[in-house]
């Protein structure tokens, strides 16, 4: 196991992306898991720090297996493998509204200690303790290319490889800590890896709220 926990994988992190300090980077989490790794990262290169709202589409009876994901505008990203599972549409709609009703729970429950913070024109860095189909990250990366940020990287715990190829074509720059060729579980390659709670999310949140100064723009997600 390469990591002692995510913190671990987050200063190292932060040292490969040390070319960033001094540009106010933005560094947005795939929470829950990547909500203190993003903290760690931001502090360390003078940023700032948000969540992007994604979430995993399960396969039909396994639901830890990734067939694709949703973000918060409804945009859906399906993996390739996703019909040769036999994912009918309707299968697919419900869980779409499944996860489409998590993802607006979890931001009634963010915004309030920590409006979203707009990416235009940043450098925004994407983070996750570690991917395995690649689904979420794809997901975040395609919603934070629309808001035209510049550049946008990925950056992550671990990743398979054959998985890093379609990561490098969303994002400008990816940084990936491990890359084995077999992978069952990003947990797997943690000593300790507990669960974040959405109460972790929000305390991390509060304690780096960025005041909003006049003028200032703000993304409106509910619009």
């Amino acid at each position: 196991m390469p990591f002692r926990n995510r913190d671990h994988a987050a200063r190292l992190l932060a040292d490969r992306l040390v070319e960033y300090r001094g540009r106010h980077p933005l560094v947005l989490a795939i929470p829950r898991g990547a909500a203190p790794m993003a903290a760690i990262i931001a502090d360390a290169l003078g940023g700032e720090v948000d969540v992007v709202l994604v979430r995993k589409l399960g396969a039909p009876g396994q639901p830890e297996l990734a067939i694709g994901a949703v973000d918060e505008t409804g945009r859906v990203s399906l993996v390739h493998t996703a019909r040769d599972l036999g994912v009918s549409d309707a299968y697919l709609a419900r869980e779409v509204e499944a996860q489409t009703k998590t993802i607006r729970a979890r931001r009634s429950l963010y915004t309030p200690v920590h409006p979203p913070i707009d990416p235009a024109g940043r450098v925004v860095i994407v983070v996750d303790d570690g991917i395995a189909t690649g689904a979420t990250m794809l997901a975040a990366l395609a919603a934070g290319r629309a808001q035209r940020p510049a550049p946008l990287v990925a950056a992550m715990g671990v990743a398979p490889s054959d998985v890093l190829q379609r990561i490098q074509d969303l994002a400008d720059r990816v940084v990936c800590l491990e890359t084995p060729e077999v992978m069952f579980a990003v947990g797997e390659f943690y000593r300790e890896f507990s669960s974040v709670t959405d109460d972790e999310v929000v305390e991390m949140l509060q304690q780096h709220r960025t005041p909003v100064k006049t003028g200032a723009r703000v993304t409106d997600t509910h619009s």
